[in-house]
């Protein structure tokens, strides 16, 4: 019989002999788990592997907007933006051919040109006539061409193809070819590009997000809710739900496959990073499992927040959303102890986050961290630094 112990140390923040171990050796580095949405952590994520490939990535499927939208409502397929562009993200960048295959997964057709221009275009990709394909060395050109066969004989006539995504075209065809389950063509996609990491959707599964706001009203589609792609929503958000479809308020759950689960209970470190608060981070924890299986886990989490403004966030100050977090890991199993839900809230040491109250995240047995992230005036977070510190916890 085993049992769960915390072992505490002293740590050093950031710790330079650590870093380069890891560094030297990113073969045996440590397993840290990002529960992440957007495009946020792609540039973290491409420091990161220098460090260790063992990162592991749960991203949302429940993404609505975007070309992601059409072949969602053409296919009822989970949302496959995310995962395509951190695979990219986090592909082996020495391997034979690997900057035409990224080029290839982030090239988007013509936002401007006629459907037969489009379709031309999809046809000479299909044909391995493109100038985008032709240089990618068999089978992975092999592949790529059947996935996208497959996708291009499913859609519809009148598919609107402009502003598509290749990545995300060949990532429904190996969907569909696969009895509708994302898993075997991330898995397959992993191995072709040598994927420095574990890039996984939280769920396989085809749900949407719903918001109740403080006003009483509901809004359906992460599109709806992060104020990007529509405008900013009249009220806070005061909770956050899985839906069914996007037509009707149909709440509902899945758990999370053991294979996640496993994932979870094993990370070396859990960081809850940058994105959109609710539709990027709050999302990948309401699955069923994934609460109980965080705080199953005694390694440390980390919560790194945003910089600047969130749309979703709506002034909702830090100390409010460190609250949200705990609360919304809990509420998968509220009932049992085990585990904490949060240790540590790193922070910047020159950024103003807003009104910090120690003694209440000391309540809540939360640590603040403060060390230099950012290099820059525009205030964003130096990739190289945010990489070093969260490797200092481990």
């Amino acid at each position: 019989m085993t049992s769960s112990l915390r072992v505490w140390r002293r740590m050093v923040m950031p710790d330079p002999v650590r870093v380069h171990r890891y560094q030297s050796l990113p073969e045996q580095g440590p397993k840290v788990l990002f529960f992440s949405g957007g495009s946020a952590l792609n540039k973290i994520s491409r420091v990161f592997k220098e460090y260790t490939h063992h990162s592991i990535h749960l991203v949302t499927p429940f993404d609505s907007g975007g070309s992601s939208a059409r072949l969602r409502a053409e296919f009822d397929i989970p949302a496959v933006g995310d995962l395509r562009s951190r695979l990219m993200a986090l592909a082996d960048e020495t391997v034979m051919g690997q900057p035409e295959v990224y080029n290839l997964f982030t090239h988007r057709l013509p936002q401007q040109a006629e459907l037969s221009v489009l379709r031309a275009q999809l046809q000479q990709l299909v044909a391995g006539e493109h100038s985008l394909i032709e240089c990618i060395p068999n089978p992975m050109k092999a592949l790529i061409q059947m996935h996208l066969a497959v996708t291009q004989a499913r859609i519809h006539e009148d598919f609107d193809l402009r502003g598509a995504s290749i990545g995300n075209l060949i990532m429904a065809g190996g969907y569909l070819n696969n009895q509708q389950q994302l898993d075997p063509i991330v898995f397959l996609f992993s191995r072709l590009v040598k994927a420095l990491g574990d890039v996984k959707t939280t769920l396989d599964a085809s749900l949407h997000l719903g918001v109740e706001l403080e006003n009483g009203e509901t809004v359906l589609g992460q599109h709806n809710i992060t104020g990007k792609e529509t405008h900013s929503l009249p009220s806070p958000i005061k909770r956050i739900w899985l839906n069914k479809g996007l037509r009707h308020i149909v709440p509902t759950n899945r758990y999370i496959a053991d294979d996640r689960k496993d994932a979870i209970e094993g990370a070396d470190l859990i960081c809850y990073p940058p994105g959109s608060f609710y539709s990027s981070l709050l999302a990948n924890l309401l699955p069923e499992g994934v609460g109980r299986s965080i705080r199953q886990n005694a390694n440390p989490k980390v919560y790194l927040p945003n910089l600047g403004e969130d749309p979703e966030q709506q002034g909702l100050s830090l100390m409010e959303r460190v609250k949200r977090l705990i609360e919304t890991v809990r509420a998968d199993d509220p009932s049992v102890e085990h585990f904490s839900a949060l240790d540590y809230l790193l922070l910047d040491d020159k950024y103003d986050y807003g009104d910090i109250d120690i003694a209440a995240l000391a309540a809540m047995n939360v640590t603040v961290i403060r060390t230099p992230l950012i290099t820059d005036k525009q205030y964003k977070y130096d990739e190289r630094l945010v990489a070093k510190a969260l490797l200092s916890f481990v």
